[in-house]
């Protein structure tokens, strides 16, 4: 399809989804006369930042219905948006599952629904099937869109509705979202993956790779700025492909030369690159703008070599090291944050060792540390697998160098001033706020809620290790 019949296949489907949102408001407003008050639905999000967006988007059309959105599985409808990254991930949600069906026992008119990753491996859809029949509705990552249509469907029938998508080029985005924060907002700028990494089941539930145009990015920065968001979060499994498969092919760097321009828009984040596609014309524009944050997340997954090869990751570690040494250069001042797997098939101990000598040599500002999880249809997962024990000591070892690492790259920030939008009250002491450095270090201060999606600036007083306390200026 092109560019032109995606954009009208969207329109399509987005002018069908409004007739079943008016559909689906008469139903409530006849519900709750009904049961003589409102209903509450509560949207719970497992996973990453793109299922963040998604859940963003659910709670959006929920609102739009009529339900009144909270945080309580006591509720009139309850949405599990899942992730399928880790096996332990589906057995956490089949657990909670179980809490549920004992709520609906006490709430017999109670709707439950299931979406999200999970739900796009049909051996799972088929335990929800058999052995989950209180699930009113399931649906997969390809339709979160069409959550007003199934929620009608199930109305309708009375009966579960099980509704996955394998595949759809429609990208559809104009309908309402709840942002967490009214200040900063996630963008998806592209979906699904092409890199198939063999341990990672994400392009198999999420899709080939498929870009977003730029002007409907830019647009929806634009209706974003003009609603009060300062920073927008730039969404895609690899966003540094943006644009390849489009008609008239736009580089990732244009398009954040493109938003840069957006009046309202003062800080960008993006999440999340991959080092082989991480071009100098990215570190330019990056080492030029006023307003991308200086911060880069890039994924290690591993320092050695040849576990690199075996996980398909298309780089090396001395190609790895030189990027991070082309980055440093353009941008001294820069946090470099990362992820990192032990216990890879095959690791050995020489391999781990190179592991941790990237570690040192990148100087990492944090690191998201994960023991491997064998995922069931990756290629990953038929090979020689590391002994627990072993896995489980080397990545003790590794959080020993990546907390010694950071805590002395976190700590060249004190006494400098830095600009921080601050994000809320601080949970633990309601005398501080909470805010976001630009580098992406939490910082907390004396300060009140008029405070909340400001830049202001802070002095940094100490450091303690991930973040850091400060005072006003």
């Amino acid at each position: 399809m092109s560019d032109l019949e995606i954009k009208n296949e969207s329109s399509r489907l987005l002018d069908k989804q409004r007739r079943y949102l008016e559909l689906d408001r008469r139903w409530l407003r006849e519900e709750e006369k009904r049961r003589g008050r409102r209903l509450t639905s509560c949207v719970v999000t497992f996973g990453c930042q793109m299922n963040a967006r998604d859940s963003e988007k659910l709670r959006g059309i929920l609102e739009e219905i009529g339900f009144v959105n909270t945080d309580d599985e006591h509720a009139d409808l309850v949405i599990y948006n899942t992730c399928t990254v880790r096996e332990n991930a589906n057995t956490r949600v089949y657990g909670r599952l179980g809490h549920l069906h004992n709520y609906k026992d006490h709430n017999p008119d109670m709707l439950i629904g299931i979406c999200g990753c999970m739900m796009q491996e049909p051996e799972i859809v088929q335990t929800i099937r058999e052995k989950f029949r209180f699930v009113d509705f399931v649906f997969g990552t390809y339709n979160v869109f069409a959550l007003a249509e199934i929620l009608y469907s199930r109305l309708e029938s009375g009966s579960q509705i099980i509704d996955i998508w394998d595949h759809t080029k429609a990208i559809v985005e104009d309908l309402p979202a709840d942002r967490k924060y009214r200040f900063k907002s996630g963008v998806n700028i592209t979906y699904g993956c092409d890199n198939f990494c063999t341990y990672c089941i994400v392009p198999y539930v999420r899709g080939r790779e498929k870009s977003r145009t730029p002007e409907d990015i830019v647009q929806e920065c634009c209706r974003l700025a003009s609603d009060g968001v300062r920073e927008v979060m730039l969404l895609g499994q690899n966003v540094n492909s943006y644009g390849r498969g489009l008609d008239e092919p736009v580089t990732f760097p244009q398009l954040l030369t493109q938003i840069e321009k957006i009046p309202g828009i003062d800080r960008i984040r993006f999440m999340t690159p991959h080092p082989k596609d991480f071009s100098d014309e990215l570190i330019d524009v990056m080492s030029r703008s006023k307003k991308i944050c200086n911060h880069v997340h890039l994924p290690l997954q591993s320092g050695s070599s040849r576990i690199l090869r075996n996980m398909n990751r298309h780089y090396t570690k001395e190609s790895y090291l030189d990027l991070v040494s082309r980055i440093r250069e353009r941008m001294p001042d820069v946090s470099i944050t990362t992820d990192i797997i032990v216990g890879f098939p095959g690791e050995t101990e020489e391999d781990f060792l190179d592991t941790l000598d990237v570690v040192r040599k990148a100087r990492f500002d944090s690191a998201f540390t994960f023991l491997y999880s064998k995922r069931h249809g990756t290629p990953a997962a038929d090979m020689e697998q590391v002994p627990d024990a072993v896995a489980k000591e080397r990545f003790d070892r590794l959080l020993k160098v990546v907390d010694e690492t950071a805590a002395k790259e976190n700590s060249r920030y004190v006494g400098r001033t830095e600009p921080v939008l601050v994000e809320q009250v601080n949970e633990h002491d309601p005398s501080l706020v909470t805010g976001r450095m630009t580098n992406n270090l939490l910082v907390h201060f004396p300060g009140d809620a008029s405070l909340v999606g400001e830049i202001v600036p802070v002095k940094l007083v100490s450091s303690k290790g991930f973040y850091y306390l400060g005072e006003k200026v």
